[in-house]
């Protein structure tokens, strides 16, 4: 008796219009966000991209040589202007996010009607973003940098430095 309506639940949702067109929307999905992208973006020789990195406006994007970007990761240039260059040897971890647009905040308008301010990310040679790292519009980060976990990068970072936090901040020095 219990298990009649878990094949009512089965035969229900094998009739449901809505399963059957949900793997085009995932390819159709999965074109934009990744592949699409990816044929228009440069990156160098030996370098990997997991297969669920997203990336927005490719022909901004130019990763180096001998690179690893993480699973999830998403690296967004600006929809006119906004350019992300990565260098070489860059380590980029899970789920770290890049964007080089912002908005702008102007009273009475919803963020959508606001502007964006579009701004170039430089990410030098040899550099490490942790695992859950932002960075956003206009910040360069120098050769060398390890930035830790979790930190929001608003600003630049020098060569050979560590930063960590929200906003993220130097504590260290790489030697």
């Amino acid at each position: 008796m219990s298990q009649s309506p878990k094949i009512l639940n089965l035969f229900r949702s094998l009739i449901n219009w809505r399963v059957w067109i949900h793997p085009f929307k995932m390819l159709h999905y999965y074109g934009y966000s990744h592949v699409l992208p990816r044929a228009e973006a440069g990156i160098g020789a030996g370098t990997g991209l997991a297969p669920n990195v997203s990336l927005r406006n490719g022909s901004r994007i130019e990763i180096g040589h001998s690179c690893h970007i993480g699973e999830r990761a998403s690296i967004w240039a600006g929809d006119s202007t906004g350019r992300i260059s990565i260098g070489n040897y860059v380590s980029i971890a899970p789920d770290v996010f890049l964007t080089a647009s912002d908005y702008q905040f102007e009273k009475g308008k919803t963020f959508r009607e606001q502007k964006k301010v579009e701004k170039e990310i430089v990410i030098g040679d040899d550099v490490w973003l942790g695992a859950k790292v932002v960075v956003v519009a206009g910040v360069t980060i120098g050769d060398g940098c390890i930035v830790g976990a979790g930190a929001v990068v608003t600003k630049d970072l020098p060569p050979n430095t560590i930063a960590v936090g929200v906003p993220a901040r130097v504590v260290g020095e790489r030697k």
